[in-house]
């Protein structure tokens, strides 16, 4: 797999050095997940290097917009490590930061000239709008269920990783419904076990990348992990989670038992999930011809580590 360079001093116009200059804070730290995705996709369907190019661009300026617009909504004073965008450089420039890699994507996307392209990735924008007005909607929400997060994670987290498997099938004009519906289920399990995760992370389990604890909880917002481990609480005693400061303090109103054993429980319900992962990616296999199927191979390789974090 290539590591594709995602954008050049030529994308962007050299008389505004200062959104060069927060791009390339942006993109520096990233780790592109989501173009690698693109790139393992795209290669069994033959689509050339232009056109995975511009798919793992598009992906990834829609997944950076959205980053700095949520950062911004949040008041994260941190991504990757460093200084939030708009604490940088100011909350307006990170506003049209975030608006310009939108419009570039359909500058472009106009330009390649698939119709259908264009369709399917306008409404992944709209849903990831349409996710964060939600889960704006739901901060201070004590009573919130997994039903309204999977919602939310459904319309922002999972939307991404159903274009990063649809899109090149689009490119590569393969137009076939069943497969497409497959492939709109395997990204909507994605996305679910990757939030759920890094849902995870936010309480420091398995936080191998050092993530900032308790950030969820600290803007007001209880997660999914959060909502499962509180589930059987009275709203008062959600309360008083939500108020912790520390995963000390967490632990020690919940007890670390406690708090273990939600935590295997959790894993549990998302094994079965994974489960439900491979009935797809089996069913894909079936729908896929030549080629193609060397795709399952790849797919059958992400849901653990992606819930997991082992890579």
């Amino acid at each position: 797999m290539k590591n594709l360079k995602i954008f050049s001093e030529k994308d962007f116009p050299s008389y505004l050095p200062k959104l060069n200059q927060l791009y390339d804070d942006l993109f520096s730290s990233g780790k592109g997940f989501r173009s690698k995705l693109i790139q393992i996709v795209a290669e069994p369907l033959s689509l050339n290097l232009k056109q995975i190019h511009l798919l793992s661009q598009t992906i990834e300026f829609i997944h950076n917009a959205s980053l700095l617009h949520d950062d911004l909504v949040d008041r994260s004073s941190l991504r990757r490590d460093k200084p939030a965008a708009w604490l940088k450089y100011s909350p307006e420039y990170a506003v049209l930061a975030g608006d310009y890699l939108l419009a570039r994507v359909m500058v472009n996307l106009s330009r390649y000239g698939n119709l259908s392209l264009i369709q399917y990735t306008s409404e992944i924008i709209s849903d990831l709008l349409e996710g964060e007005w939600i889960q704006d909607s739901l901060v201070g929400d004590v009573e919130i269920g997994l039903g309204e997060l999977d919602q939310v994670h459904n319309l922002k987290t999972a939307s991404l990783f159903k274009w990063c498997l649809r899109a090149p099938f689009i490119c590569a004009e393969d137009s076939r419904q069943q497969v497409h519906q497959t492939l709109e289920e395997l990204g909507g399990i994605l996305g679910i076990l990757f939030q759920r995760s890094d849902d995870l992370l936010d309480f420091d389990v398995r936080n191998t990348e050092k993530k900032a604890v308790l950030g969820d909880l600290k803007s007001g917002y209880l997660n999914s992990f959060g909502v499962f481990l509180t589930q059987h609480l009275v709203d008062k005693e959600r309360q008083k989670i939500k108020d912790c400061k520390t995963i000390e303090q967490v632990w020690d109103f919940l007890g670390r038992e406690r708090f273990n054993q939600a935590v295997e429980s959790f894993d549990e319900m998302n094994r079965k999930i994974i489960e439900l992962y491979f009935h797809y990616a089996n069913s894909l296999n079936e729908l896929l011809v030549g080629d193609q199927k060397k795709l399952i191979k790849d797919l059958c390789q992400l849901p653990k580590p992606l819930y997991w974090r082992s890579v």
